[in-house]
């Protein structure tokens, strides 16, 4: 992706957010609508029949779990000029009208562009019209990205800084708190995926405070704002725009009641609709990929993990002797044989593996630099924000976590869905 985010703008921008986000209930069925409600906020949403009787403007072509082949969710921005079987996609013809006359888009060429795009997969013309016309750009939003954050040249102790907004005694208890509710959710999540709960937890907590704060921007107004007045991501933002369509049919809901981030990220986990898409899962067997519901939540970060190359029972980084790193490059994109490095004074508390290669992490501490060996499972979270802040507040976060709840990680056999389990066994590494 590119350029690092704040925790609750990615997963991503993951391709977490290191790799969603980025809303009105929505049924035009009548037999439809309990399970709109349940798309949207699990149990916490409720349909209102009068608003998706008028507002809704996306029609579905079905209530299953699953839309028909037909529909099209099957055509996404990833895979553009094939369905999923990787056949061709026939080519439609394109109306002109109606055109987009009223609202802050109209006559604006390149949404233009965009209707004919949506109406190229499938979408009628009338139903992009009619949602363009609603849409309303947000100020507020290219001026926060144009303002973002940067490390600055150190030594300053930025790291310092960073680290204590989000691992803080009210946060431990907070994440233990969650962890105690969801153990019985997050063992099955950790078993079936590989993934350490303590982790799982992690992420949860720092985009969005475990539910507490999941954004307060209209989706579909963010991502159209991003699209259509940020030239530097246009081309990413109206992907993700096109996925957030996709994600509303395609799990029958509004579009514009869904809330997130700035940057149109979702739910306890802040997928972009793109990792919606690719990643979110539907772990508590309910017909639906929720991302507000905190079981779904809680398998989709796992899966998003497992599917990003964690590694069963490996370690994420630890910290080795300060030592000049002269001309090398730091950070997680750095690569370098780990007796390179420790021939150079950078020493490991461990033994590592012949032929180990790992990042050199550089953290601007309170004090002077700090310096890791960042591994495999460390790049892993970097996919969900690209940002060595970001992995190693996870990192850090979770291995308190772990400390606070008790406990090790197991990797025992994957239970039935819905079996109720002891507390996690044993985390190797």
């Amino acid at each position: 992706m590119g350029d690092a985010f704040p925790p609750r703008l990615q997963v991503l921008l993951p391709g977490t957010t290191k790799d969603v986000a980025a809303n009105i209930d929505a049924a035009i069925h009548d037999n439809c609508r309990s399970r709109a409600s349940r798309s949207l906020r699990g149990k916490e949403m409720r349909s209102s029949p009068l608003i998706a009787a008028v507002v809704l403007l996306l029609p579905l072509s079905g209530c299953g779990s699953k839309p028909p082949k037909s529909t099209p969710e099957a055509i996404l921005a990833s895979a553009r000029g094939s369905d999923h079987s990787g056949t061709a996609v026939r080519a439609i013809k394109l109306s002109t009208t109606p055109r987009l006359t009223i609202g802050p888009y109209a006559g604006r060429a390149d949404v233009e562009r965009f209707i004919d795009r949506m109406q190229a997969k499938g979408y009628p013309r009338a139903e992009s019209v009619s949602i363009f016309s609603r849409v309303r750009p947000d100020n507020w939003i290219i001026e926060y990205m144009d303002r973002q954050w940067r490390p600055s040249s150190g030594p300053n102790g930025a790291w310092t800084r960073y680290r204590s907004r989000h691992i803080t005694p009210g946060m431990l208890a907070k994440g233990t708190a969650f962890w105690n509710r969801h153990a019985a959710s997050l063992e099955r999540a950790s078993r079936q995926y590989g993934v350490p709960p303590e982790y799982i937890v992690a992420i949860i907590g720092i985009e969005t405070k475990w539910g507490g704060y999941m954004g307060k921007h209209r989706i579909v107004d963010a991502l159209a704002t991003l699209a259509f007045g940020y030239p530097r991501r246009a081309a990413y933002f109206s992907d993700e725009l096109e996925n957030y369509l996709v994600m509303a049919r395609q799990e029958g809901f509004d579009p514009f009641r869904p809330v997130g981030s700035f940057a149109g990220a979702m739910g306890y986990g802040q997928f972009m609709p793109s990792s919606y898409l690719k990643y979110a899962v539907d772990f508590d067997g309910d017909g639906s990929r929720n991302l507000w519901d905190r079981e779904d939540a809680i398998g989709s970060v796992a899966h998003y993990f497992q599917q990003h190359g964690w590694k069963t029972g490996e370690p994420v980084a630890v910290r080795v002797s300060s030592a000049s790193p002269g001309g090398l490059e730091v950070g997680f994109k750095s690569s370098y044989p780990a007796a390179q490095l420790q021939s150079m004074g950078f020493r490991a508390p461990v033994a590592l593996p012949d032929g180990q290669r790992v990042s050199l992490l550089q953290l601007d501490a309170a004090g002077g630099y700090e310096y890791w060996f960042g591994f495999d499972n460390f790049q892993t979270i970097t996919k969900y924000n690209k940002s060595t802040y970001y992995a190693m507040t996870v990192h850090q976060l979770a291995k308190a976590l772990r400390t606070r709840y008790g406990g090790r990680y197991s990797t025992a056999p994957v239970a039935p869905a819905g079996t109720r389990m002891a507390r996690p066994g044993a985390q190797t590494g």
